[in-house]
């Protein structure tokens, strides 16, 4: 399984719970899409998880820009995805950052909105907050491989409830 997180804004650890936590500690790969606030709370992460790769976010200091990329790319199930924390120009300019890294999808934070956009011409997914929502629901997302290629994901509270599902099929 493939989990993404992103936005833990935290000075204090990784500020996990419930649903994600057993997500992160069961998770083939973890993937955090920017904002820790502090490098210990990447070496929190790091420590919770047996695969872990990030991105920094606009919140995040020297000391963990010198240690995570701003963007990188991430294949996992046969998907290959597109990581950053946010790119000015909304919906077009992530679909744009995805196409220009030959990716089949995008993951991004920042807004702490969890959700999924397969309407584009690049699927956007972003897993939202788990520990500051913002006016929006504590969450993160979940990936598994589907038999016949391709990977079937949901956006989930960290209480373990599934409030959205989606597909992602790498185009041949």
């Amino acid at each position: 399984m493939l989990v993404v997180v992103s936005d833990t804004h935290s000075t204090d650890g990784h500020r996990l719970t419930n649903r994600t936590l057993d997500a992160v500690r069961e998770a083939d790969l973890v993937v955090h899409a920017g904002d820790f606030m502090r490098e210990s709370v990447l070496d929190a992460f790091i420590d919770e998880a047996d695969s872990f790769l990030a991105v920094y976010g606009n919140n995040d200091g020297s000391e963990i820009r010198d240690r995570v990329p701003a963007a990188r790319n991430v294949t996992y199930g046969g998907v290959e995805f597109a990581v950053t924390h946010t790119r000015r120009g909304g919906n077009t300019a992530l679909s744009m950052f995805g196409r220009e890294r030959g990716a089949d999808a995008v993951i991004f934070g920042h807004s702490h909105r969890p959700g999924f956009d397969g309407t584009g011409p690049i699927p956007l997914l972003n897993p939202g907050s788990h520990a500051q929502p913002r006016g929006n629901r504590k969450a993160h997302a979940e990936l598994e491989e589907l038999p016949d290629g391709g990977l079937r994901g949901r956006l989930v509270t960290v209480d373990g409830d599934t409030f959205e599902t989606f597909r992602i099929v790498p185009d041949e």
